[in-house]
C-alpha cells in the first residue's frame, strides 16, 4: 500500500448549493481536512461558484480547488463535468474520484482512476409525482450510469440502500453505508449577543417550533401548520428553508385555519444564525414524507432539542429511537407528540439526553476516516 493517494471529488455543490447537497460536501470534506495526514485532495468545479460558500473549505495545503484549464461557457462547463473532465483528473494523477453528490463522469471506468459515488436518495425514483417528468428521465439515466461506473457506492442510510439495491438490481455489497456528519457549527452556543441580533433581526417569538428544510410539497409543512390549532395560542411555528410555490399553498391554509399570525417562513438564513434559531426553540418538526437521511434532526439534537419527525423513510434510523414518530397525515397524532414534550419537563430532558448520545455517531471525524477506510479497501484492490 502507498503511503499517500490523490483523491479527486466532484466539487461544484461545494461551491455552488447553499443547503443540502452543498452542506454535506463542504462538511465532509471540511472533516477530511481535519482528519488528513499524507493524501492529498483535490476539489473539482466548474467555476469559483459564490465565495462565501467556497471560503467556508478549511485552508489547507493538502487540498486545492482545481478548474477548467480553459474558460468555459455554460453549456461546456456542463459537459467538462460529466466527460471532458476525465482526461484532466489522468493528467492530475487522480487515483481515486469521489463523485459526492450521486454521479460520476462518463468514461472514468475506462480509465485507471477508481471511483465513489455518494447517493442521497432515490425520492425521484420511489416519489416520481414530486418531479417533473422530464427531470425523472435525466436523473434516472444519470443514476444507472453512475452505479454501472462506480467502483464504491456510499448510501447514505439504511433507507437509501436499499432503494439503490431495488432500483438499481445491484449487489447490495457494493454498497456502503456512512452516515452524514453534522456541520460541529450547531455544537456550539451562541454569544448573548449574537442571540439578541438574530432574535430581533427575524422577530423570532418567545415560544416555537421549528421545522428546517425547502418548503416544498415533499417536505410536509402543511402537516406542522395543521397541528397549530391544537397547540396553545402562545405556540408559534418558524419554518426556515427555501421557498417554492408550495409555500404559497402553506400560506393560505394557515389563513383558512386561522394560525397565519403564528407561522414565520424564514429564508435565506446562515448558519450562525441558523443556531441561535435552533437554540432558542422549544421542540423541532420535521414532517417531511420522505428523506435519505434528514441531516435537520441531527442538527436539532446536537443543539438540545427534542424531535417529532413523521413515519415512512429514513428519519427513525437517523433520529434515533428516542424522537417521536408520527403519520405524516395526522395533525392530531403531531399535535399529540408535541404538547407531550412541552408539558413534561422529565420526559423532555430524557429523550434529548438519550438522542444526544444516539447522534455521537455522527460526528465529524468519524464520518471522514470511514471514507477514508473505504477509499484505501478500494486503492489496495
Amino acid at each position: 500500500m502507498k503511503d499517500s493517494m490523490i483523491i479527486g471529488f466532484d466539487a461544484k455543490r461545494i461551491v455552488r448549493n447553499s443547503t443540502g447537497l452543498g452542506n454535506y460536501c463542504r462538511t465532509l470534506i471540511n472533516d477530511m481536512i481535519r482528519c488528513n495526514t499524507n493524501n492529498r485532495l483535490l476539489l473539482y468545479t466548474p467555476d469559483k461558484g459564490r465565495d462565501e460558500l467556497r471560503n467556508q473549505i478549511i485552508e489547507s495545503d493538502k487540498s486545492e480547488f482545481v478548474f477548467p484549464k480553459k474558460k468555459l461557457g455554460k453549456i461546456y462547463k456542463s459537459l467538462w463535468r460529466t466527460k471532458n473532465i476525465v482526461k484532466q483528473l489522468i493528467d492530475d494523477k487522480i487515483q481515486i474520484y469521489h463523485g459526492l453528490s450521486g454521479e460520476l463522469p462518463l468514461g472514468l471506468k475506462n480509465s485507471d482512476i477508481k471511483s465513489v459515488v455518494t447517493i442521497h436518495d432515490l425520492i425521484f425514483l420511489r416519489h416520481p409525482e414530486y418531479y417533473h417528468w422530464l427531470d425523472r428521465k435525466i436523473y434516472t439515466w444519470k443514476f444507472h450510469q453512475t452505479i454501472k461506473q462506480a467502483d464504491k457506492i456510499i448510501a447514505v442510510s439504511e433507507c437509501t440502500k436499499r432503494d439503490i439495491v431495488e432500483f438499481g438490481k445491484i449487489n447490495p455489497e457494493k454498497i456502503e453505508v456512512i452516515y452524514q456528519s453534522c456541520n460541529p457549527k450547531f455544537t456550539t452556543t451562541p454569544s448573548e449577543k449574537n442571540t439578541e441580533i438574530v432574535t430581533k433581526k427575524y422577530n423570532l417569538p418567545k415560544r416555537y417550533l421549528l421545522c428546517v428544510g425547502t418548503i416544498e410539497e415533499r417536505k410536509n409543512l402543511m402537516l406542522a401548520v395543521r397541528s397549530l390549532k391544537f397547540l396553545p395560542e402562545d405556540i408559534h411555528l418558524v419554518a426556515v428553508g427555501k421557498k417554492t410555490k408550495y409555500a404559497d399553498k402553506v400560506k393560505k391554509q394557515a389563513d383558512k385555519i386561522g394560525v397565519s399570525p403564528r407561522l414565520h417562513l424564514l429564508s435565506g438564513v446562515n448558519d450562525d444564525e441558523l443556531n441561535v434559531i435552533y437554540k432558542n426553540a422549544e421542540v423541532f418538526v420535521y414532517p417531511s414524507r420522505y428523506e435519505g437521511f434528514g441531516i435537520p434532526i441531527i442538527e436539532a439534537i446536537f443543539c438540545g432539542l427534542p424531535v417529532v419527525a413523521c413515519t415512512g423513510s429514513c428519519l427513525e434510523e437517523a433520529g434515533g429511537p428516542d424522537c417521536s414518530y408520527v403519520n405524516p397525515d395526522d395533525e392530531e397524532e403531531m399535535s399529540t407528540a408535541i404538547i407531550h414534550l412541552l408539558n413534561n419537563e422529565e420526559e423532555r430532558k430524557r429523550r434529548i439526553t438519550s438522542s444526544h448520545k444516539y447522534v455521537q455517531k455522527y460526528k465529524g471525524t468519524n464520518i471522514a476516516e470511514q471514507v477514508f477506510e473505504l477509499y484505501k479497501t478500494i486503492h489496495n484492490a
